[in-house]
């Protein structure tokens, strides 16, 4: 017997798994995602579109989109400058550079709102000066954008930074001598290297904030058509018994989602292959 032959499975063990594979995402992925747009749409198109245009719900909607593309952009600008100093540069700091950024892994959400509370909140550390000045944060539109921030900042960083390394220095420093600025070599070296890392990250961080509960919750106040997202928006319905509206921004959250899983899907097969052509270019003989 042979190596190979030694080494591969049986037949049997592969299908079993495989069949076990199947049999989890149907119990937690599809049949979930059945049962959502079955209930959205159990009363009729017009009732799922008349849920979906209430104007709850469309603020619902609005605030969410505004909470997603604030967070997306900072954390944008944030990882590619965090990913360039680490990658590229050595400096003081670095390590605790690198933990900060994986902190919001580390930290429940419900705690990441709670500290904007503390900190924002009547009764926080700087709740008098906030009211004296009329600044509302905490159970306003600001305190929504600083949690869904925090808690989605580490994703475009954490995809960059070991392709940034990995990539080593060489392409920016040839830049350099040649004349290049600072702004240069970001736009036409270091972009152009990291562009489909980057939009990986950006996929990854809109599907997490369109997504959050906790901290948004806890900063939130739950206002109905002021600062309640798509997710408090589904609770507020629910526990209100109102099924039909609660599945219907449910089932919209659902196509969010399954929008972003195919962009990742999508950017992971040109990412696999951008690092083959990359890996023949590297070696002209393979």
């Amino acid at each position: 017997m042979n190596g190979r032959a030694a080494s591969k499975d049986p037949a049997v063990l592969q299908w079993a798994l495989t069949l076990a594979a199947l049999a989890f995402l149907a119990v937690f992925v599809v049949l979930p995602l059945i049962n959502i747009f079955g209930q959205a749409f159990e009363k009729g198109w017009q009732t799922y579109v008349a849920a979906l245009t209430d104007p709850d719900a469309l603020s619902a909607i609005r605030l969410t989109l505004l909470a997603t593309g604030t967070a997306v952009a900072c954390n944008l600008a944030f990882g590619i400058a965090a990913a360039w100093a680490i990658a590229k540069f050595q400096f003081r700091g670095k390590n605790i550079l690198i933990t900060l950024i994986d902190l919001p892994f580390a930290v429940s959400p419900v705690i990441a709102g709670l500290i904007y509370v503390l900190i924002f909140g009547a009764q926080g550390w700087m709740g008098e000066w906030l009211d004296a000045h009329d600044i509302h944060i905490i159970f306003a539109v600001p305190g929504i954008v600083l949690a869904t921030t925090f808690v989605t900042f580490p994703f475009v960083a954490r995809e960059l930074i070991p392709l940034m390394q990995s990539q080593g220095t060489e392409e920016e420093e040839a830049a350099l001598s040649l004349g290049a600025g600072g702004w240069q070599v970001l736009w036409r070296v270091t972009i152009p290297n990291i562009k489909w890392s980057l939009l990986y990250g950006v996929v990854l961080c809109t599907a997490r904030a369109m997504g959050e509960f906790g901290a948004v919750s806890v900063v939130s106040g739950h206002i109905r058509g002021l600062t309640n997202t798509m997710p408090l928006q589904v609770e507020v319905l629910y526990n209100e018994y109102n099924f039909t509206a609660a599945f219907a921004v449910a089932s919209l959250l659902a196509l969010l989602a399954l929008a972003s899983l195919t962009a990742k899907t999508l950017l992971e097969f040109q990412m696999r292959r951008a690092a083959a052509e990359q890996a023949v270019e590297g070696n002209p003989e393979a």
